[in-house]
């Protein structure tokens, strides 16, 4: 099995890419999902001539092939400056098998719901230190966090957790994608009470992760994704974990994290280098609720970027090359998926739940 990716740049592109996020707020970068599979990208060497900035990005995730000719790609969708490409329907897509469209009518293709074959979940890590406690901000924050998981928990799985000086996490709200359930946990924010006043980011993070673990290890989906969502106003200062012990366990995980920085206190390189997904900073304590929104609107996004595209092959026997091409305002990508479809028939029905194959891992964008 092999996937590719290409990207194609149109030389006067008729839309500009999705608008960026207030510059006030967010500093934005992107990690590709990583895995031992093998994936072959055309990205860099676009990017290297220049033509980079415009065009899209296909990064395959998992393949399907059965009987009686049903073919499904799981895959995300980006703009080649990272932005997450959201709200394609199955018209924007064309398919190519050995590089001849298959016509719409004969592949019947369609976008099918994702929650057939992924889950995805979100664990929200809210800091509940000395400092917090004693700002005033707790209201805000449970206002902001409720916001946050009734927009997030519309796509995924969401589960609440506060931290101060202590090892331990606490839990606030359990994984759910039920609102009031969610809702009701934050409103025990209000009851918190630190036992240690000190600010233990490092540990949290690390626990947060570990947390995520037994999560995904309980899903029953074929495909899981994990976000962690980090809330703080200042910095480590328990010292339970040193940055190099915090930065190792960051760089093997395959999670999504982003940080949400609110203060005076807070130090731009170091949750930067803790959010590789994402970070929101700002200084001025009255944009705790807009924070929070902006990071919901992201994640949203990015949950939305997924597609599971499915189709009837006319194929009926040999090896073959499947093209699907994404176009956007203007701007178009693919990827490609080799199969073998002996043994295709007619009596296809393209809504057919996939069957992926939960052993195989994961293709991945080289860094």
């Amino acid at each position: 099995m092999r996937y590719s990716t290409d990207l194609f740049c149109p030389s006067a592109p008729t839309a500009a890419t999705p608008s960026a996020a207030p510059a006030q707020l967010l500093s934005w970068t992107t990690r590709g999902a990583r895995s031992a599979a093998t994936l072959t990208v055309a990205v860099a060497a676009l990017l290297a001539t220049g033509c980079g900035a415009s065009g899209l990005v296909l990064t395959p995730i998992d393949a399907s092939v059965q009987k009686p000719s049903n073919v499904a790609v799981y895959f995300t969708v980006d703009t080649a400056d990272g932005e997450p490409v959201a709200g394609l329907e199955a018209d924007s897509f064309n398919i190519y098998e050995d590089e001849r469209l298959v016509s719409v009518h004969e592949s019947q293709q369609t976008i099918l719901s994702p929650e057939v074959a992924a889950e995805h979940n979100t664990l929200l890590l809210v800091d509940m230190s000395g400092s917090i406690v004693e700002s005033g901000d707790v209201p805000s924050i449970m206002s902001a966090a409720s916001s946050f998981s009734d927009r997030v928990g519309k796509y995924q799985r969401v589960a609440v957790y506060a931290f101060d000086g202590r090892a331990e996490i606490m839990r606030i709200s359990p994984f759910s994608n039920q609102e009031n359930a969610v809702r009701r946990g934050i409103q025990g924010l209000e009851r918190f009470r630190s036992k240690d006043p000190s600010t233990n980011l490092n540990g949290a993070v690390v626990e947060a992760l570990r947390e995520l673990d037994k999560q995904m290890s309980r899903g029953q989906a074929p495909l899981r994704f994990g976000t962690l969502v980090v809330f703080t106003d200042g910095t480590d200062r328990a010292a339970r974990v040193t940055r190099e012990e915090l930065y190792d366990v960051i760089s093997a995980t395959e999670y999504e994290i982003f940080v949400i920085g609110v203060g005076a206190e807070i130090d731009e390189a170091e949750l930067d280098a803790i959010g590789v997904s994402g970070i929101i900073m700002t200084q001025n304590r009255d944009e705790i609720a807009a924070a929070f929104e902006e990071a919901a609107e992201r994640i949203e996004a990015r949950s939305q970027r997924y597609y599971l595209l499915g189709y009837c092959s006319p194929a009926r026997a040999g090896d073959h090359v499947v093209r699907i091409e994404a176009n956007y305002e203007g701007l178009s990508g693919s990827l490609t998926y080799d199969f073998n479809a002996e043994g295709f028939r007619g009596q296809c029905d393209p809504t057919k739940k996939p069957a992926f194959d939960v052993r195989r891992p994961r293709p991945v964008v080289p860094e």
